[in-house]
């Protein structure tokens, strides 16, 4: 299967696939499906809450987009839905804008999944730094956990008080610590217990699933003084609908960074998972038809009143690991959480708010990678570790577009930093047959120079052609370009200002082992007819060959008008 096809990687596996194997893998897949729809559930509710919505929102969310990407998408195994990395930027911009604002961003940023995964632009993805994606992703953990701590806590707020942006969050947690409720952190404290302690116990079901039904118990059979999700939202059961909303021009133009900021994330976060789900199952997804699904996926979980989604690594890692090798498992988990909105989402109103709180703890810790960022601190460079803490700082200081700019910004001037480092100018002294199979050191003659470039020549390098200097006695100089893989227009301004400096001195250019796309470029600014074709020679002997021939054909010259005078 071609890994950039324009397909969705169902059809190919319906397709490719033998009918009996096919048979027997169809069972697991309806299995797998089942069991990641458990793990899904209070997830879903959890991270719609973390969004600011309501807790039937993420069940949309995981629903519609959960089948419409896996219909459409390139991965044999994903699973997408709501996720810990969307969770405070829905929430900022809900808080700012409504719910116009989050489907207008949201409808944006699908549109441009679909047209990167049209222009095949999957395979950029790779170039975002792995110190970006560690740096935001720890980012986002922490404002999750501080987002968390209210109930956590129990704490009680003002009515009026402002907690959108993380330092917000921070100032109402200081003003109101007083206010904590032993019997809510009693509550949190369980259920963070049985999240860590569980998975020693089973793995087959989920801890998050115990924690809810442990954490409801409590509450009711206690009757203690805990905040339920029923307390503080109503609990809409029943089908999604779609819902048109009336947006304008203005809106859209409004939240374009926002859309921009989602549709980033979700392809960075959903061909992440993808690279992660291909190694466990030994297989290989079409980037680009994932993000075109995540797209189509965005655009209709918002006109079915859900928030954005994106791939999630966690609910893909137990897809896997239940049997799960096709889309249909994504698929077979969509409906079972539709079953469930149907007919068992009132029992959701009953699920305490520490509980909630616990999951997304777990969650934060899981996606925070805190090992990778403190290897990445001990081992990286500096200017490395200096884009990892910029971006996690900015990440929670300001937001995700900010981080992810800044850190890119810097990670590109660091890159042409390292790369002009590594661009060499030298001089010759000697010189050896390079055809000879002995080694065999030769002088140059007396009015040959030759220098030898090694790296790119880009605008990062470019003074290094100052190095290069011509002697009274020079009248040739060889410039060997075998180590050069690239030039640029700025490079080629320099080689035409080195040209310049030749011409004033009657110094002659002779250029050795010009490579395809340096020739391309020097032929398409004229400088190969300013030279002279005859002066671009294949190798260093044919060159210091060719200077010889002219300074012979010179000194003939002299003598035939010393003769003839």
């Amino acid at each position: 299967m071609q890994h950039d096809k324009l397909k969705p990687i169902l059809f190919s596996v319906i397709k490719h696939t033998d009918k009996e194997e096919l048979r027997r893998q169809i069972p697991r897949d309806i299995v797998s499906g089942i069991v990641v729809a458990i793990v899904a559930l209070p997830l879903s509710i959890a991270l719609a809450i973390a969004s600011g919505v309501g807790p039937e929102q993420g069940l949309y969310t995981a629903i519609v987009a959960g089948f419409l990407i896996a219909l459409l998408g390139g991965s044999r195994v994903q699973i997408s839905g709501p996720t810990a990395a969307f969770a405070t930027i829905v929430a900022g911009i809900v808080a700012t804008d409504g719910i116009d604002g989050l489907i207008a961003a949201t409808i944006i940023a699908g549109i441009l999944l679909v047209l990167m995964g049209l222009l095949k632009l999957g395979t950029l993805i790779r170039f975002v730094p792995y110190t970006i994606t560690t740096g935001f992703t720890a980012g986002i953990a922490v404002t999750i956990v501080i987002g968390q701590v209210k109930d956590l806590l129990g704490l009680t707020y003002p009515a009026g008080t402002t907690t959108i942006e993380t330092a917000d969050k921070l100032a109402a947690i200081g003003a109101n610590i007083a206010t904590i409720n032993g019997q809510a952190l009693l509550v949190g404290a369980v259920c963070l217990a049985i999240l860590i302690v569980w998975p020693r116990v089973s793995r087959r079901i989920p801890g998050s699933l115990v924690a809810v039904i442990v954490g409801a118990a409590m509450v009711g059979a206690f009757n203690l003084n805990v905040s339920t999700i029923g307390d503080l939202y109503t609990i809409n059961a029943g089908l999604p609908t779609l819902h048109v909303p009336q947006l304008d021009l203005g809106i859209f133009r409004d939240e374009l960074a926002n859309g921009i900021t989602i549709a980033i994330l979700a392809a960075i976060e959903s061909l992440l998972s993808c690279v992660v789900a291909d190694s466990m199952i030994s297989s290989h997804h079409r980037c680009n038809m994932e993000l075109v699904a995540q797209g189509v996926g965005n655009i209709g979980s918002v006109l079915f009143g859900g928030i954005p989604a994106t791939g999630a690594i966690a609910r893909t890692a137990a897809n896997v690991k239940s049997g799960g090798r096709t889309p249909i498992a994504g698929m077979v988990h969509a409906v079972v959480l539709l079953v469930v909105l149907v007919f068992l989402m009132p029992y959701a109103a009953l699920i305490p708010m520490p509980t909630i709180a616990a999951i997304l703890l777990q969650v934060a810790y899981n996606m925070s990678g805190w090992r990778n960022f403190a290897h990445l601190c001990r081992t990286a460079s500096r200017g490395a570790v200096a884009t990892l803490v910029l971006t996690f700082a900015l990440t929670i200081v300001f937001d995700l577009v900010t981080a992810i700019a800044v850190g890119m910004l810097i990670t590109v001037a660091l890159f042409m930093k390292m790369v002009s480092e590594e661009t060499e100018v030298k001089g010759w002294k000697y010189y050896c047959d390079e055809n000879s199979e002995v080694t065999h050191l030769r002088e140059l003659p007396k009015s040959v120079r030759v220098y030898e470039i090694n790296g790119p020549m880009f605008f990062g390098m470019t003074d290094r052609i100052s190095d290069i200097s011509v002697k009274d006695f020079t009248k040739y100089l060889i410039i060997r370009m075998r180590g050069v893989p690239s030039l640029d227009a700025t490079g080629m301004n320099a080689l035409e200002n080195l040209y310049d400096y030749c011409s004033e001195n009657g110094v002659r250019l002779i250029f050795s082992h010009a490579n395809e796309q340096p020739m391309k470029t020097m032929r398409r600014a004229g400088f190969v007819d300013l030279i002279g074709e005859e002066h671009f020679r294949p190798n260093i002997d044919n060159a210091i060959a060719h200077a010889r021939a002219l300074l012979e054909a010179e000194r003939e010259q002299k003598q035939a008008a010393k003769s003839a005078a």
